[in-house]
C-alpha cells in the first residue's frame, strides 16, 4: 500500500484528477483473479488506456494490477486529446518501451506519475 502514498492529492479548490492507466502486458500465466480485475477496468487488449477517476476503488484495483500495467495522473492537455472517450486503443510507442519486466524509472510498468503523459504521446 505504500505505493498510493506517491499520487497526488485533491488540492484545496477540490480538483479531481484523472488517471491514465495503461496495459502493456499479455495474459499468458496470469492468475484469474488478475484476468478479472483487468477486464473490469475495461482493459481486455495489450495497449490499451482507461481514464479512471482518483478514488479508493479504482485505486485499489490498479494496486492489484500494477504489474501488468502504468499508470499515473494525467493532463489535461491529453484529456482534451482524446475527448470524451474513456477507452482507448493505443499504438505501440514510438521508440520502444524501456521494460514490460522492470518498473518505473528503470522500465515502464508501475506508477509514473507525470511521466505517464509522454509515453501516452508516444502512443497517440
Amino acid at each position: 500500500m505504500k505505493r498510493l502514498d506517491r499520487r497526488p492529492r485533491k488540492s484545496s479548490d477540490m480538483v479531481i484528477f484523472m488517471l491514465a492507466v495503461i496495459r502493456l502486458r499479455g495474459s499468458i500465466k496470469m492468475d484469474r483473479k488478475i484476468k478479472d480485475t483487468l477486464n473490469m477496468l475495461r482493459l481486455k487488449r495489450v495497449n490499451t488506456m482507461v481514464i479512471l477517476p482518483d478514488n479508493k476503488i479504482a485505486l485499489g484495483m490498479i494496486n492489484k494490477v500494477d504489474n501488468f500495467v502504468a499508470w499515473g495522473t494525467v493532463s489535461q492537455e491529453i484529456l482534451e486529446k482524446i475527448g470524451d472517450n474513456k477507452v482507448v486503443r493505443l499504438k505501440p510507442p514510438k521508440g520502444g518501451l524501456k521494460s514490460i519486466k522492470l518498473r518505473y524509472p528503470k522500465g515502464d510498468l508501475g506508477y509514473n506519475g507525470d511521466a505517464i503523459n509522454n509515453l501516452i504521446k508516444k502512443m497517440l
